[in-house]
């Protein structure tokens, strides 16, 4: 006996499917100080990103911040902006693609791959729907963050669970929340730095530079800080290289706390003065490059260098959509879909 309204789902349309989104944090929509404000509004209103009361956060947020900040940062943005666009969003989007091709030859067209960005677009909500429209039953979400941070897979994880909070139908889940200790992913960082210093030559201090936290996320027991130095010592340890040729940083710290230390901008400040004026700094947590890497690192933190009187200074760019990278990104989403 039926139910009014009942309907067999295993027999009308297509059989489900299984479907992957590749989420980042996102991107404004354009350099332009109203599309900064709509973006860093949404990010910085994300309890998981900052950890203060809500009400004094929201009056420091939006009398404050979103009345200086826009501008400063529309302004940086410019300076990374292309004619196709933002750097991650191109990147982000060329790795889908070369993921969508590499699962295709040994799925065919059967598992869709799609974009989701944490903030700004597409969203995540707008990828879920994506692969729902086609039937996807079973979906295999990687937060390109390779180390888990509250603040970044965490947030991811919040996104999803709030969209599936509005599904009648709430989809089969694969959550993979961090990939620092993946095989394929630290052969792809060492091939990329090999690479690197196969043509450039060895620097004097190899820089992994991570971006930071508040030093009291650690504290209240977030594992991040723990994995940059785990990816960092499995990097060292597989190219054979020594302690003292091998530092990690954090950048992109924000506000007045402590935030966890050594702060790259001093720490490039300060080598010269200890002699070491040859360096070349990597950024393993970032999966492509974006404005911290290519503004902040390889512009702002290049010239700080210069500055303190370095003499050679070699960015190593992020994975983007290297064939290595593609096959690392390719092998943790293919190891769900068969779970």
């Amino acid at each position: 006996m039926k139910y009014f309204g009942q309907t067999d789902y295993d027999h009308k349309g297509p059989s489900p499917k299984q479907g992957v989104i590749l989420c980042n944090l996102g991107t404004p929509d354009a350099p332009q100080t109203s599309e900064l404000r709509l973006y860093l509004r949404e990010f910085l209103s994300d309890p998981r990103v900052v950890e203060v009361p809500r009400l004094l956060w929201w009056i420091i947020l939006n009398f404050i911040i979103l009345r200086i900040r826009p501008r400063r940062s529309a302004k940086l943005y410019r300076s990374v902006w292309t004619e196709a666009g933002s750097p991650l969003l191109i990147y982000s989007r060329a790795q889908v693609e070369a993921v969508q091709q590499a699962l295709a030859e040994k799925y065919g067209n059967k598992v869709p791959v799609v974009l989701g960005m944490r903030y700004g677009n597409p969203s995540i909500q707008s990828a879920i729907k994506q692969l729902t429209d086609q039937n996807v039953r079973d979906i295999v979400v990687l937060p390109l963050y390779p180390q888990y941070s509250g603040a970044t897979t965490g947030s991811t994880f919040d996104a999803v669970a709030k969209t599936f909070t509005k599904m009648r139908w709430v989809p089969q889940l694969h959550f993979i929340n961090g990939y620092h200790q993946s095989e394929v992913y630290i052969d792809a960082l060492c091939a990329s730095i090999k690479n690197h210093i196969d043509n450039q030559g060895q620097p004097e201090k190899l820089i992994f530079s991570y971006h930071g936290t508040p030093e009291r996320y650690l504290k209240n027991g977030d594992p991040y800080h723990c994995f940059c130095h785990q990816t960092t010592r499995l990097v060292r340890e597989k190219l054979g290289l020594d302690e003292n040729q091998v530092m990690t940083t954090f950048q992109s710290r924000f506000g007045r706390e402590p935030w966890l230390q050594p702060y790259t901008d001093k720490t490039l400040e300060a080598l010269p003065s200890e002699g070491v004026k040859n360096i070349a700094v990597i950024c393993p947590g970032f999966s492509a490059d974006c404005l911290e890497t290519i503004e902040e690192i390889n512009m702002e933190a290049r010239q700080l260098f210069a500055d303190a009187g370095g003499e050679q200074f070699h960015y190593i760019p992020c994975l983007n959509d290297d064939p290595m990278h593609i096959k690392a990104l390719t092998t943790l989403v293919d190891q769900q879909l068969n779970h």
